[in-house]
């Protein structure tokens, strides 16, 4: 993945992501038109496919709520870097297959800058400066989920297999 930053700070919370007055749907492309618009109200008309969001501690906290990440990834982001995620946004981001990436260094990367992600080896690159970040790896089963762009996909996959070998 290759994408330009979107930076943010600590403690970016669900209802920031996707304030409440838009719960009343579930339609990605509905949800991606009012992504961050509180906290950046240019974020979506301004984001391009492949952009990555870089955050700082506690990225998703606040309610459990699965329209955050479903109008992160509607937007177009490719990849999420912080320092850490919020656990039911972590775990939500996983399920609809939105790759996410815990750096200890996320404050290091610059709004607008370029980065370069391989998702498999946890490596980060800045390429305006070559700086490499590693992050935390996931396992290959999670790895796997974000190829098949989500836990559904996932399931059905390993369904179809099974009943091959079977």
């Amino acid at each position: 993945m290759e994408g330009r930053v979107w930076k943010y700070k600590d403690n970016v919370d669900t209802d920031v992501i996707i304030p409440a007055r838009y719960l009343n749907t579930i339609d990605p492309e509905e949800l991606k038109l009012h992504c961050m618009e509180d906290l950046d109200p240019e974020f979506s008309n301004k984001v391009q496919p492949g952009d990555i969001i870089v955050a700082g501690n506690n990225f998703g906290c606040g309610s459990s709520r699965e329209h955050a990440p479903i109008a992160i990834k509607a937007s177009g982001i490719s990849c999420i870097v912080a320092k850490s995620f919020a656990r039911i946004f972590f775990r939500n981001a996983i399920n609809i297959g939105l790759p996410i990436l815990e750096i200890e260094e996320a404050d290091q990367i610059k709004h607008g800058g370029l980065l370069q992600v391989d998702l498999a080896k946890g490596i980060v690159t800045n390429l305006a400066n070559g700086k490499k970040y590693q992050a935390i790896i996931m396992p290959p089963f999670l790895q796997d989920i974000f190829r098949q762009k989500g836990l559904i996909e996932y399931v059905r996959k390993s369904e179809k297999i099974m009943q091959l070998n079977s």
